[in-house]
């Protein structure tokens, strides 16, 4: 019978629980040039060595790692995995700073994924900021803004609001009588008044490039 022939696309873990186990596999190669044992997988995830194995048989059944028989230190992965940290939204936290003090170092590094930081039932967006007018918020020229798609605000949060022009604006929403009022967070900016405007999201984080 011809051996099944693997396939070079790439493919990602079932599970969490299997992207923290490969993770810290490639992490492990990467440090001693070697593999870990099911002991210090089990000992670095709080889990047993029974649970890292049927782990790991799961993975070689899905074809992401291959291991040695009767060897200790025998994962491999396969060339093809895909894990999350390999996608560029995901930037690694090694530390921890206050102003003004030195940096806490993590012992284990971290990662932070902007996509999950940001995640949200609804649809995000992002736009970037051009001009001034909320500047005393701490959104800049050239920030970006991450925006939860909604059709309606609550008073005082920052919303993009299209108006009946046609133009889209940044701006913290307020009802009044009869109509709405867009606040600019910065005093050389009058308010915009409006009877009627649609709300396309609302900010729930910047990004910003130095």
């Amino acid at each position: 019978m011809a051996a099944r022939k693997r396939s070079n696309k790439p493919r990602t873990p079932g599970t969490p629980r299997q992207a923290e186990i490969l993770t810290y596999v490639r992490s492990y190669q990467s440090r001693n040039g070697y593999s870990p044992t099911l002991q210090e997988i089990g000992d670095y995830l709080g889990i047993s060595k029974v649970t890292v194995f049927e782990h790991l048989t799961a993975l070689e059944k899905r074809g992401l790692i291959q291991r040695g028989r009767y060897k200790s230190r025998s994962v491999e992965l396969e060339d093809h995995v895909r894990l999350p940290a390999d996608r560029s939204s995901v930037l690694p936290l090694i530390g921890r700073v206050a102003a003004g003090a030195p940096i806490e170092a993590i012992e284990n590094p971290e990662s932070v994924d902007l996509e999950n930081l940001f995640s949200s039932r609804q649809k995000t967006f992002v736009l970037e900021v051009k001009g001034d007018s909320m500047i005393d918020d701490q959104i800049c020229d050239g920030d970006y803004v991450v925006c939860e798609k909604r059709d309606s605000a609550e008073n005082g949060q920052t919303v993009v609001a299209l108006l009946d022009s046609g133009e889209a604006t940044l701006k913290r929403l307020y009802r009044e009588r009869g109509r709405f009022r867009l606040q600019p967070a910065n005093s050389n900016y009058k308010p915009i008044y409006a009877e009627h405007i649609d709300v396309q999201g609302i900010v729930i984080g910047i990004i910003r490039r130095l």
